[in-house]
This record gives structure tokens, C-alpha cells and sequence, in this order.
């Protein structure tokens, strides 16, 4: 299989973890119903390609996401392997904890959003009383010795409001990450973002003390910059980059949202950029291919596609 040749690129980190969101972010807004045992095998494919960290599932209400209704049972079929800290699983409240509690998972990710109108057609709260209701997760997830994570949504624009003041976005991380939270994920929900605003978003988290070390972006590629905005965020010292493999994804709440970033193409960058990822490509890809074959579509990576041969 052909690979990208390495020419090193100044400006970026010796490795870069991919946070692998397929599985979750990747398959809730599909139509097609996965079985629980095709999402374990996702999961074990993904992990056999060298990607370390899966966010696995979603303890949401049923009715909020029906694609994941099943992530007892997905975590029952893993057993010990999705059990670890590097299997993450997202909770909006104290009943999707209690819920990943007894499935024994060893870290969990709130889900905020950067907007009130996004608050509320997402949690039905608006963003202060979403805080509130995460405060408690936090803390019991830090009393049992959990990773925790903070996603914010709507980072760089909102399909009902427009623009979003950085200033904004950086008060709700700030609040979010004073609960306790490990490391904080930027949204780009509807994938309008630009490199400059990258640039300037992460700049602001900074002077509020929220460092790059802490930070992890999450592109969604609407507009064909998600790959762009994610090299940006690099060269600012990100090292934590979320994207999904053949590029799945969308939001149930947010139609403009399209795919992730596709960790292939990611993979593919990296890799000639001379940035060490631990993900073994050719792998990956046959992984992309299975699974499309699994939701009856080809896969929307261009290097899935360019590789597989169609």
C-alpha cells in the first residue's frame, strides 16, 4: 500500500495522540442501525490499528440517540478491553454516569456547548444549569479515580446564532474545566472554522490559563478545513487531535454538521510531516473499508478512497 513520503515539517510535535471518535461521534447519526456485536469488532479493529485512545459509546437516554441505546451491551462484548482509561465514554448527567459506573469504565467526557441556543436543543438547559448538572459527574468521576474530559461545542459558530465570541467560548471552558476536567476538546461542530480563528481561540484559552497541554481540537470538515484548522492547532502545540475513521460523523441536533475529521487523512499528514502517530495506515484503511461495507456506503476519507481504489 503506498505511503506518503517523510519530508519533516518545522513547527510541530514529535507525536500527536488521536483521540479515535468513530465508534461514537462517528455512528450516532447514522441510520442505519449498527449491531452491538459490529460496534465491539469496530472497536477491536481500531485498537489492532494501533489507535490507543476510543471513545467507545454514550450512556444518553435512548430516545436522545438511538444508534447508541446499546452501550452496555457494547461494553459488555469488549469486556477489560473497553474498560480502561483510554476507552472514554460520554455521559450528560449523574444517570449516564451511574450507568458507565456499573459497566466499570475508567474515564468519561461531558458534552457542553459554547451557546445557549445549542444548550438548550442538546441537553435542554441552558449553558449555566448544563454546568451545574455536570459538577457532580465531575466529582464523583474524579472520586473514583477517573479521566475526565470537556467537550465544547459550537467553538468557532452556531447555525442558530452565527459567529461566537471567542471571549465566550473561553468563559465556558474556563468554567468547565474549574469542575476538575483533565483535558478540554474545541469543538468546531459545524465545521466553519478558519486557521486564524484557531489561532486566536487558542491564544485567549492561554491567557486564561488553559494551555495547549490540556487542549485537544475536534474538526468537523462542513467547509474542507478541518484538516487545515487541525495543522493550525498543532503548530500552536496541540498534541490531542479527535477524528473519526472514513470520517463518520454528525450531530443529531446540528443538521449542518458533517463528517469528522477522517483519521486516515489525519493519518496520512502526520505521517509525511514525520509526526509520530502509533497507527499503522494500511490497517486503518481496511478497517474503513469493513465498515462501510457494514453501514452500505463507501467511506467519504479521500485517502480511504484513493488507497482502497475507489
Amino acid at each position: 500500500m503506498r505511503s506518503p513520503q517523510r519530508e519533516a515539517a518545522t513547527g510541530l510535535p514529535q507525536r500527536v495522540t488521536i483521540y479515535e471518535v468513530g465508534p461514537r461521534d462517528g455512528l450516532q447519526n447514522e441510520k442505519t442501525v449498527v449491531p452491538a456485536a459490529v460496534k465491539a469488532e469496530f472497536i477491536q479493529r481500531l485498537a489492532r490499528a494501533g489507535l490507543g485512545t476510543i471513545e467507545t459509546t454514550s450512556f444518553v437516554p435512548p430516545s436522545w440517540v438511538p444508534q447508541l441505546s446499546d452501550a452496555s451491551e457494547v461494553l459488555e462484548i469488549l469486556g477489560d478491553e473497553g474498560k480502561g482509561r483510554q476507552r472514554p465514554v460520554l455521559v450528560p448527567n449523574e444517570r449516564g454516569f451511574d450507568r458507565a459506573l456499573d459497566a466499570g469504565v475508567g474515564a468519561v467526557a461531558i458534552f457542553g456547548s459554547a451557546t445557549e441556543t445549542f444548550a438548550q436543543k442538546n441537553l435542554n438547559r441552558s449553558v449555566a444549569e448544563s454546568v451545574n448538572m455536570f459538577s457532580p459527574v465531575v466529582k464523583r468521576a474524579r472520586d473514583e479515580d477517573m479521566w475526565v474530559r470537556a467537550y465544547v461545542s459550537m467553538c468557532f459558530g452556531d447555525p442558530w446564532e452565527g459567529p461566537v465570541p471567542i471571549e465566550q467560548v473561553v468563559d465556558v471552558a474556563e468554567q468547565l474545566m474549574d469542575l476538575g476536567c483533565d483535558e478540554l476538546s474545541l469543538g468546531d461542530t459545524i465545521g466553519v472554522g478558519t486557521t486564524g480563528h484557531v489561532a486566536r481561540l487558542l491564544e485567549a484559552l492561554d491567557a486564561r490559563g488553559i494551555g495547549t497541554d490540556r487542549i485537544a481540537v475536534h474538526f468537523h470538515d462542513t467547509y474542507g478545513q478541518a484538516l487545515a484548522n487541525t495543522m493550525e492547532a498543532l503548530r500552536h502545540g496541540v498534541a490531542v487531535v479527535d477524528a473519526s475513521t472514513g470520517g463518520l460523523g454528525g450531530c443529531p441536533y446540528a443538521k449542518s454538521a458533517t463528517g469528522n475529521l477522517a483519521t486516515e487523512d489525519l493519518v496520512w499528514a502526520l505521517d509525511g510531516a514525520g509526526v509520530e502517530t502509533g497507527v499503522e495506515l494500511g490497517q486503518l484503511v481496511e478497517t474503513s473499508v469493513w465498515m462501510a461495507e457494514q453501514l452500505g456506503r463507501p467511506s467519504p476519507s479521500r485517502v480511504v478512497r484513493a488507497l482502497a481504489g475507489g
